[in-house]
């Protein structure tokens, strides 16, 4: 048996060492049966695969089992830490008998243990005092899932000394509770494995993981994970006002052009070409009398298109137009009475 420390971690059966080598012996009816695997694990590299069919009895006692064993020797008085990892798989069987998981067994070959976690139906029971006890504690076993155990027990045949307390998941789930945890004067030794009734027939496979004995809490509890810090968020950056050019006050603000809209044209007259040449179209007025409006006269005679001869006919048609008038109405005025006085 490897020598126990006085102070601090005192073993370690975690199955780090790639074997089962850190334990005293195991009860298995072939190696097979009790396998260090690296695919389903709590801890570290390795765990403890535990598999039972029905039939595997290799100490010719009840039941059927696979169990690994650690001569503790755990005697009066004394006051230790335990922790383990536990997992059951999805095809775990479940039966109204007892399935023995982990336990802490006397010297003497036969009765129950006189401390025990055992699996019923689909929960976890944590006993102590033998199977006329009273369970302490109980919960499913949530197949799938990792259960995480630290046990704290001072052992005594004494009821009113020995005691037990359990943290499960890393919740304080059983405080001290006072009762016999040891037979008499038998010291009591660790088996760990699958350990059921005979008349369960499915095969039965369990995995345990990083096994630690010491003698504080500080030894084998986990440490708590460390607080996430949200990151900071990064401040908006303000605008320096001294980095915005000034506006130029010279600067001509831009003037949105005018779109140029199609403005229907008034129909122009043709007069006669004068010397070959086409004269330039007049518009027609709007004068109700057929004359052309002062402005049009005015356009006309500023314009610079370059045609002679036109304005100058026209102008002479409209003086003989103007003297023939006025030969027409002297006649009248001639002839015309005189008013009387």
């Amino acid at each position: 048996m490897p020598a126990l420390s006085f102070a601090g971690v005192l073993w370690k059966g975690d199955f780090e060492t790639g074997n089962t080598s850190q334990w005293t012996r195991q009860q298995a009816v072939a190696n097979s049966r009790l396998q260090v695997v690296t695919d389903v694990v709590r801890d570290g590299r390795y765990a403890l695969k535990a598999t039972v069919k029905q039939g595997d009895n290799p100490i010719n006692a009840s039941g059927n089992r696979n169990e690994l064993l650690y001569l503790t020797h755990e005697t009066q008085g004394k006051e230790y830490y335990y922790k383990w990892s536990t997992l059951f798989p999805s095809n775990y069987p479940v039966h109204d008998s007892w399935q023995v998981i982990t336990q802490w067994h006397q010297e003497s070959c036969c009765g129950s243990p006189p401390l025990e976690f055992f699996v019923r139906g689909d929960k976890i029971n944590l006993r102590v005092g033998g199977n006329t006890t009273p369970v302490l504690w109980q919960t499913s076993i949530d197949k799938g899932n990792w259960h995480d155990f630290v046990l704290h027990v001072k052992w005594s045949s004494d009821k009113k000394v020995g005691f037990v307390e359990l943290w499960h998941n890393g919740e304080h789930v059983l405080p001290k509770t006072y009762g016999a945890n040891q037979f008499g004067k038998e010291l009591n030794y660790l088996k760990m494995g699958l350990y059921r009734d005979n008349v369960i027939k499915p095969e039965g496979t369990i995995f345990h993981d990083g096994f630690t004995m010491g003698t504080t809490l500080e030894d084998v509890m986990p440490p708590a994970p460390a607080p996430v810090e949200e990151p900071t968020p990064t401040p908006t950056p303000v605008p320096d006002d001294t980095n915005i050019p000034a506006e130029d006050p010279t600067a001509e603000t831009p003037v949105a052009e005018t779109p140029v809209t199609n403005t229907p044209q008034l129909p122009t007259t043709q007069l006669p070409g004068v010397g070959g040449q086409t004269p330039t179209p007049t518009p027609v007025s709007n004068n109700p009398n057929g004359l052309p409006d002062s402005s049009d006269a005015m356009a006309g005679g500023c314009s610079a298109s370059g045609t002679s001869g036109t304005l100058p006919f026209a102008g002479a048609l409209l003086m003989l137009g103007a003297v023939a008038l006025r030969r027409r109405r002297a006649p009248a005025r001639a002839l015309a009475p005189r008013a009387k006085r």
